[in-house]
Formats: C-alpha cells, structure tokens, sequence
C-alpha cells in the first residue's frame, strides 16, 4: 500500500468489514490505532493495515476466532522477525566469505 496512514473509515471501506469487528481487534490488542500527524484523526499505519488484511482473510474465509487470529499474527510476526535475523547472519556470513575471513 503507497499511503503511511489510513483513516477509521477509510480502513471500513477499504476491508468492507464492520466498525464492531475493527473495534474488537482493537479491545483484544490485536491492532493499534494511532492518531495523523495533526492529531485530529484515529487509523492505522502500514503494519497495521497488514493485519487487518490477515486478520479478515482469517476470519471471514477461515473461520478462525478472535484467539486464534491473534495467535496466528503473533507467529507471523515472529517469523517475519526470525527471517531477518537469518537473512542478516547469512548476509554477514557472506560478508566473511569475500574477505577470505
């Protein structure tokens, strides 16, 4: 997605999914609000938007309930966190590998 932030209604409109479910992401921290840099308007960043993608896949098309979903983007998460780590040691493996060590 090109923008950084996305409003509250634009987030409904853009998923088609109900204030309720959004809210209860929101009460069970599985997303965060944030404000726009004004300050005048709640909505969501990238990484934000990013689970509530999933998290609606995951819902509507799979059926998986509340707990399940914020398992599932914790994991996620941490996948995401543990492929940078490797990709940083092969990267500094690499590194090594020119330099003759």
């Amino acid at each position: 997605m090109e923008k950084d932030f996305w409003t509250v209604k634009e987030v409904l409109e853009i998923f088609e999914i109900k204030q309720r479910f959004l809210d209860t992401l929101e009460e069970e921290d599985i997303v965060c609000t944030c404000f726009s840099e004004k300050g005048e308007e709640r909505g969501y960043h990238s990484d934000e938007m990013e689970k509530l993608r999933v998290a609606k896949i995951l819902a509507e098309d799979l059926e998986v309930n509340l707990a399940g979903i914020d398992i599932i983007l914790r994991l996620r998460q941490q996948m995401v966190e543990m492929r940078r780590q490797f990709d940083d040691i092969l990267e500094d493996l690499a590194k090594k590998i020119q330099s003759g060590f």
